[in-house]
């Protein structure tokens, strides 16, 4: 697709949102069997599945930490998750992403209660619309607190840009690819940043701007991920115990 001749018309987007707008959301928590916590989430065009796996042991034995457990994140973009067919592997960006979203999730779990164990994070992109690291930590983290990995909250992630000079909440896959910034930014509910990058050009005051706009954003996915993760335990509830 060509560049748009303008993304913003009388401040409402192509999409039909408003500029501070999140696109739609979705989270489903629980859905692989073999997990240990798992999470399945769209936002936007976004679709993403998140599995954790342990604390487990550690191997190869030598990589153990005696006094913390270590975390390990795999992002991974299918073949088939983009228009153009994507090259099966690992690839610099995906290692990229995966060490900025370790991370970005590390400081807020309790690493120093499993000793000599491995906390194994791995999130699929099935299909991509700009903005899967952020999507990726957002079902990730709601995976943890599923597989029950004491964490001192969670962590909620989400982009702001700038499209014809105007900022813009949570970009879609055109302003993603012809705007003229792209922020991620990853947040806990106390406002603590662990992820912030930046790619393109902004003024300092669009900065401070821009990353308000994004903490508003990630304080509104957290209220989806929370009330994702009450609704799956207050059904297991409800429903009786499986064990």
């Amino acid at each position: 697709m060509s560049k748009p001749e303008k993304f913003i018309e009388d401040g409402i987007r192509l999409d039909g949102r408003k500029i501070d707008e999140l696109r739609p959301i979705k989270f489903e928590v629980g859905i692989l069997n073999r997990a240990d916590g798992s999470c399945y989430l769209e936002m936007g065009g976004n679709k993403v599945v998140a599995a954790v796996y342990g604390p487990r042991e550690v191997h190869p034995r030598h990589m153990q930490k005696s006094t913390t457990a270590i975390v390990r994140y795999k992002y991974n973009m299918a073949s088939f998750s983009v228009e153009d067919r994507k090259r099966p592997g690992p690839d610099r960006r995906s290692t990229e992403v995966s060490k900025v979203s370790r991370q970005a999730l590390e400081p807020v779990i309790f690493v120093e209660k499993y000793p000599r164990s491995v906390i194994d994070i791995f999130v699929e992109v099935l299909q991509a619309d700009a903005g899967t690291r952020a999507a990726g930590i957002n079902a990730a983290s709601v995976a943890l607190a599923d597989a029950g990995i004491p964490m001192k909250c969670l962590v909620s992630a989400c982009a702001v840009g700038k499209v014809d000079d105007t900022l813009v909440l949570d970009l879609n896959k055109d302003e993603d690819n012809y705007g003229q910034a792209d922020v991620p930014v990853a947040v806990t509910p106390g406002g603590n940043i662990t992820l912030l990058q930046m790619d393109g050009h902004l003024t300092s005051d669009e900065f401070k701007t821009g990353l308000e706009m994004a903490k508003k954003g990630c304080a509104d996915i957290y209220k989806l991920q929370k009330a994702a993760l009450m609704a799956k335990y207050s059904d297991d509830t409800e429903g009786g115990s499986n064990e």
